[in-house]
């Protein structure tokens, strides 16, 4: 089975499993990546989930034995394009879940090997935990394969238009130091942690009342490219329903003596 999920409480850790192919996502793969991250969306107990890829590396990107095959007959492609007609629902990415906007959050645990098409994977994820072997890049700049499962849109969001140009153009090997520089890793841990990391950190989110979680969560997507006052506009929108069910009961208890001098203990 080349993805499994293991389950622990509200922390869904979903495992890329072909360490032969360090990881390498093929058609079956992508679409058992959605089908796992769909899943985890629906259910009402999970809150955050962990992608992480099983044998040492995270992930080399899109199965190219695969790709050389779609030179020959790119009829499949025609299964993934992008709909004509306006809010019809999208097809699933090469990669997988690269094209779902889920609303909960998804932590990847990034060992070995990130790149080309497992870099795309990485920026999907809203923060990465990178061990120090850990390594990104744009690999498939070698062999004219472009990135269509997000790389060029979240990539610049994530560490500017400048860097990532400088990545993309030259398909550089970005080291987890260097991405921990730029803002593409938020952590940066021992070899052998980052799952453990990146498990623990979901814990943590997942104690938290989970509608002001993912209200926050939406409306820092949301304001990606509004003007300041109409993504101010949306943010009180957004969260004041959140306010009314979560927060005001939380003031309360803080009111009652609950979680003084920032204890996150006492929730």
């Amino acid at each position: 089975m080349a993805v499994r999920v293991e389950r622990a409480g509200r922390v869904w850790t979903v495992v890329l499993a072909r360490p032969e192919a360090r990881n390498a996502v093929d058609p079956a793969t992508a679409h058992a990546l959605v089908e796992a991250f769909a899943a985890f969306e629906r259910d009402a107990e999970a809150a955050v989930a962990v992608l992480w890829g099983e044998g040492g590396n995270f992930c080399a990107g899109f199965d190219l034995k695969h790709a050389a095959a779609l030179a020959r007959d790119p009829r499949p492609l025609e299964a993934l394009a992008w709909p004509q007609e306006q809010g019809a629902p999208l097809p699933r990415g090469p990669m997988g879940p690269t094209r779902m906007r889920l609303d909960k959050p998804v932590i990847a645990a990034v060992a070995g090997a990130a790149v080309a098409g497992g870099l795309e994977l990485a920026l999907w994820c809203d923060v990465r935990v990178v061990e120090r072997n850990a390594y990104f890049g744009v690999y498939c700049r070698r062999w004219g394969v472009p990135l269509v499962d997000g790389g060029t849109v979240r990539l610049p969001r994530l560490v500017g238009i400048g860097r990532a140009l400088d990545l993309i153009l030259t398909g550089r090997k970005v080291t987890a130091e260097e991405a921990l520089r730029i803002g593409l890793a938020e952590y940066v841990v021992d070899d052998g942690r980052a799952r453990e990391h990146a498990e623990a950190l979901a814990r943590e989110i997942a104690r938290f009342p989970q509608g002001c979680v993912r209200a926050d969560r939406r409306s820092v997507y949301a304001q990606q490219g509004l003007p300041l006052g109409e993504a101010m506009r949306d943010e009180w929108r957004n969260g004041l329903p959140v306010f009314f069910a979560e927060g005001a009961g939380g003031a309360a208890r803080f009111a009652a003596g609950q979680g003084r001098h920032g204890d996150f203990g006492d929730l």
